[in-house]
């Protein structure tokens, strides 16, 4: 059943008229079409009989047929009232008194402007629904996530073999991001990290122009969009011979991250992973260091449901796609994070990255 049939049987289960999906992430996922409106108004509105309509700019519309979208486009241009085009275009199709939105991301002006053209109506929450569609992964969006993953695992070979004495951040990261470039990839899955010493402590520190030096550990976290599809890995080298210190933290982050890896089967909690991670290292007494959560769910977007918490009793399933990053970040002796990409298989687990976890130690000149 394709998405948009998807969408249509909830409408009629519920009695809702039409749903208005409007996050360029769930616009791809079922339109095909990927796009960053800007501020511009950008949405696909699928009802229980009639066929779906999609409005977006109009320049972009040949681009949006171009994608495999064979149903009505109404293009705006910035001198339209978009508004009034989508509500011309639905009363052609439906007369709206439910309307399913993505609250999440509805802005109180958005909300606004359509009470205003449909003042009858009301709004019901369209985010579940899609969350719980795009949480299972089919198998083409599964080769697709494998093929993410080996662009990552590429990316991380590239970072580790530029460390060098006397090297910035930026300048490895450069050249990261220039290799990938080089295989056909055009965007990372968000901004490429890559700190070193010191910096390693900050879970989301930002690239700068310190430079490499002797006994620094060097953390790497980035990801690649293949296909709209995104991966996410982060791995941490040794640059030269670390101290004890570094080393009993490395291991410990090692072994949550691997005994979490682990246990990943359907029916498993997320809340389970968590605690089995953050078991490892409280009871290796580096419990305060680790400050956030153990993933996330991973694919169209690089952050998606679920959320892998100490507190979501959702069970896995398989098909669910998600990261499993536990870190320490104790700033008297270093930051250490290991991630991997994983897939919920029908009795196990499938590891999609695959750059190798035991500590590499890079040897200094």
């Amino acid at each position: 059943m394709s998405k948009i049939n998807q969408i249509s049987s909830y409408l009629k289960q519920h009695k809702i008229d039409a749903a208005f999906i409007t996050t360029p992430d769930n616009v791809f996922y079922v339109s095909g079409f990927r796009s960053n409106p800007h501020e511009r108004l950008l949405g696909v509105v699928v009802f229980q009989d009639a066929e779906p309509l999609m409005i977006c700019p109009k320049m972009e519309v040949p681009d949006a047929q171009a994608a495999g979208w064979s149903f009505d486009v109404v293009g705006h241009q910035d001198t339209d009232n978009p508004w009034q085009l989508l509500k011309e275009a639905i009363e052609k199709k439906s007369t709206i008194s439910r309307l399913a939105i993505e609250k999440s991301h509805m802005t109180v002006e958005r909300l606004e402007a359509l009470q205003e053209l449909f003042p009858q109506a009301t709004f019901d929450r369209l985010d579940d629904q899609l969350n719980a569609m795009r949480v299972v992964k089919d198998e083409q969006e599964l080769e697709i996530l494998r093929q993410a993953a080996a662009y990552a695992d590429y990316a991380i070979e590239v970072g580790v073999s530029e460390i060098a004495e006397g090297k910035t951040e930026l300048e490895i990261l450069t050249a990261i991001e220039l290799a990938l470039k080089k295989k056909g990839i055009s965007h990372m899955s968000f901004d490429t990290m890559v700190l070193s010493g010191p910096k390693t402590a900050s879970p989301h520190g930002k690239p700068g122009d310190r430079k490499i030096q002797k006994g620094d550990f060097v953390l790497f976290d980035l990801g690649v969009i293949y296909k709209g599809y995104c991966s996410d890995i982060t791995r941490t080298v040794s640059f030269g011979e670390p101290t004890e210190a570094q080393k009993e933290v490395y291991e410990t982050v090692r072994k949550a991250e691997q005994d979490a890896v682990d246990a990943v089967k359907p029916g498993v909690r997320a809340m389970d992973l968590d605690k089995i991670a953050r078991d490892v290292i409280t009871e290796a007494g580096y419990g305060e260091y680790f400050t956030h959560r153990l993933g996330h769910g991973l694919g169209i977007s690089v952050h998606e449901f679920p959320s892998v918490t100490g507190n979501n009793e959702m069970e896995l399933i398989e098909g669910m796609v998600f990261t499993i990053e536990p870190g320490i970040y104790d700033p008297n002796i270093t930051g250490v994070r290991i991630e991997d990409d994983v897939v919920v298989t029908k009795d196990g687990v499938e590891v999609l990255t695959k750059y190798p976890k035991e500590l590499v130690i890079i040897p200094t000149a």
